[in-house]
C-alpha cells in the first residue's frame, strides 16, 4: 500500500482503490481528484536467465519500486506503480534489451517462450514430459489454442520452438564434455542415441562428434532461438 498523502490542514488521509477497475484507481477521502496505476503484475520480453533477472531486478531497483517476485518473464511488485514511474521502468529495461509487454496476446507468447526456456535450460530433470500437457498446466489455457496462436504470431510451431533449444541444450552439453552422447539423450529426453544424432544433424547439418571435435562451436544464444 502507498503511503499516506497529506492534504489541506495537515491531515493525512489514506487512498483506498477500486479493483473492480482494469487500471486500478487510487482515490483520495474529501479530495476529487485521482491518481492511475498500473497493475502490480508486469510481463517482460526478453527475460531468459539468471542474468536477465539480476538486470531486471536492478532497473526496478533504480527506480525505487519493491519487488515482491521476480521470475522469467514476470516481475511483481510490493505495490501499485505509478504511470510515470512505469515510464521510466520502461525506458530502463530497454537500454538493458528488454521490453514491457501490454499486449495480451504477446504476453502469452512470452509465457510459451519462458516455459519452454525453464524446462529445457533450467531444470534438473529429464525431458519426458508431454510438452502439450506442460505447456497448458504452465499457462492455464487450451493447447489448441495455444498452439495456433504460437505459430501464427512466431511462424514457427512451439514444437519446433522446443526442439530448437533442446538442441542448443545439447550443444552445451557436448562442449562441457561431462556427460557421454548415451546420458545425454537420455537427460534431454530422447529414446535413443540414434534419435538424438539424426535430429541434432537435421537442425544443424553436423553429427554430434563432429561438431564436439570442432575448435569454434556454433552456439547460439537463447535470444536468438
Amino acid at each position: 500500500m502507498v503511503s499516506e498523502v497529506s492534504k489541506a490542514g495537515d491531515i493525512y488521509h489514506r487512498p483506498f482503490f477500486v479493483p473492480a477497475l482494469s487500471n486500478s484507481l487510487l482515490f483520495y477521502p474529501g479530495c476529487r481528484s485521482y491518481s492511475i496505476f498500473v497493475p502490480v503484475k508486469l510481463y517482460i520480453k526478453n527475460m531468459v536467465c539468471a542474468r536477465c533477472k539480476t538486470a531486471v531486478q536492478g532497473a526496478f531497483d533504480k527506480n525505487n519500486i519493491p519487488l515482491g517476485s521476480l521470475e522469467l518473464g514476470e516481475a511483481e511488485t510490493e505495490d501499485p506503480v505509478s504511470k510515470n514511474t512505469l515510464g521510466l521502468l520502461r525506458h530502463d529495461l530497454a537500454l538493458l534489451g528488454f521490453e514491457l509487454l501490454d499486449d495480451k496476446k504477446t504476453r502469452i507468447i512470452e509465457k510459451i517462450k519462458n516455459a519452454i526456456v525453464t524446462l529445457v535450460h533450467h531444470s534438473e530433470e529429464t525431458l519426458q514430459t508431454n510438452l502439450s500437457a506442460y505447456i497448458s498446466s504452465r499457462i492455464h489455457m487450451d493447447y489448441h489454442y495455444l498452439s495456433n496462436l504460437f505459430s501464427e504470431t512466431e511462424g514457427i510451431t512451439i514444437e519446433k520452438y522446443f526442439i530448437a533449444h533442446k538442441i542448443e541444450k545439447v550443444k552445451e552439453l557436448l562442449v562441457y564434455d561431462e556427460l557421454t552422447l548415451s546420458e545425454i539423450a537420455d537427460r534431454m529426453g530422447y529414446s535413443s542415441v540414434a534419435y538424438l544424432s539424426n535430429q541434432f544433424k537435421k537442425i544443424t547439418g553436423l553429427t554430434p562428434s563432429y561438431f564436439k571435435s570442432l575448435k569454434e562451436h556454433k552456439r547460439k544464444s537463447i535470444e536468438e532461438l
